[in-house]
């Protein structure tokens, strides 16, 4: 493993709360903060920082995305903890490996991510950030 490891939600939230210079990372997308929610993470004083792994609509990598991270105050060496968080768990492994990769973290990835992976029904929201009742809000 190339990052720090996987937190189910609940862990995450705890690690949060327990690491002061911790921040939550939300790589998903601009359209998926605005139509699905965003996790909220105020009542433990931690911040929610939203920077895209892939950009919307095209779908390509971010190709400011290191750098994004670095201007919401955390830089490579810094020892402070990241909790990246997308939609199922996915692209917040890459998001994690190359945030590790480059230094910062350690990183983390929210295994279920805000919504958690298709049902065989292929409906989402069974398992993740939003179905451990953490907190999050609609945009």
């Amino acid at each position: 493993m190339s990052y720090a490891g996987d937190l189910n939600p609940k862990d995450a939230w705890a690690l949060l709360a327990e690491h002061p210079d911790a921040a939550l990372v939300d790589v998903r997308t601009q359209a998926e903060w605005s139509f699905v929610g965003v996790p909220r993470t105020d009542e433990i004083d931690r911040p929610t920082l939203l920077i895209e792994w892939n950009t919307f609509p095209n779908g390509s990598r971010n190709p400011a995305f290191l750098d994004q991270l670095s201007r919401a105050g955390y830089a490579a060496g810094d020892g402070k903890p990241l909790v990246f968080i997308c939609r199922s768990g996915q692209r917040s492994i890459a998001a994690a490996e190359a945030a590790t990769a480059a230094g910062f973290g350690p990183a983390y990835n929210v295994s279920d991510g805000f919504e958690g992976p298709t049902d065989t029904e292929g409906h989402r929201g069974w398992v993740g950030w939003r179905a451990d009742g953490l907190p999050w809000t609609q945009s």
